[in-house]
């Protein structure tokens, strides 16, 4: 039998006006986030974009409620392969990193194994085979990442140097705002 969140899913298309209707349930319901975020790594449930979709959108304005989710949610990076599950997912590892370094009490606080496990997501996501969107926000995540690990901006330069003359007009934008910051 499915769960309310699964069939609430099943109605869930690409649709922007769609995907933040659903991640409003979830914002009014938030028994079910938990329920979400498992389905999000779970790439044999055949909702696993449209969960990954939604809790890009419900990131937005509820991030820390992905603070008990952190140790699974980072360390499960590595296991989606899905296009439509990556870009919502390194949006939203963009998000828990710029959250991790703010000023702020009310920021994310990512364990050292958790900043790890998002530099090598980052690093695979920008030198496999994905789209462009991914490839972006992963530059960015490794931008923000690299100006506390010393070793990471020369190597995000080398990747870009290496595969700017092959990507497109909006990867190259990305590419070469985060070099001029770097240099």
């Amino acid at each position: 039998m499915l769960s309310e969140l699964q069939e609430k899913l099943d109605y869930v298309n690409a649709y922007r006006e769609n995907r933040l209707k659903a991640a409003q349930e979830i914002l009014e319901n938030p028994a079910l986030f938990s329920e979400l975020v498992s389905i999000c790594f779970t790439p044999s449930d055949k909702n696993n974009h449209k969960a990954c979709w939604i809790l890009e959108f419900v990131s937005y304005e509820e991030l820390l409620w992905l603070q008990p989710h952190l140790d699974y949610f980072c360390s499960n990076l590595k296991f989606l392969k899905e296009e439509s599950s990556l870009r919502p997912i390194a949006k939203v590892v963009q998000l828990l990193v710029k959250s991790h370094y703010k000023k702020d009490e009310n920021k994310i606080f990512l364990s050292e194994e958790n900043l790890q496990d998002c530099i090598e997501a980052s690093f695979d996501w920008l030198i496999n085979d994905v789209k462009v969107a991914t490839k972006a926000y992963s530059i960015r995540t490794l931008f923000i990442l690299g100006n506390h690990y010393d070793w990471i901006h020369p190597e995000l330069k080398v990747i870009i140097d290496k595969d700017f003359g092959d990507h497109s007009a909006a990867y190259k934008a990305v590419a070469k705002e985060v070099l001029k910051k770097i240099k």
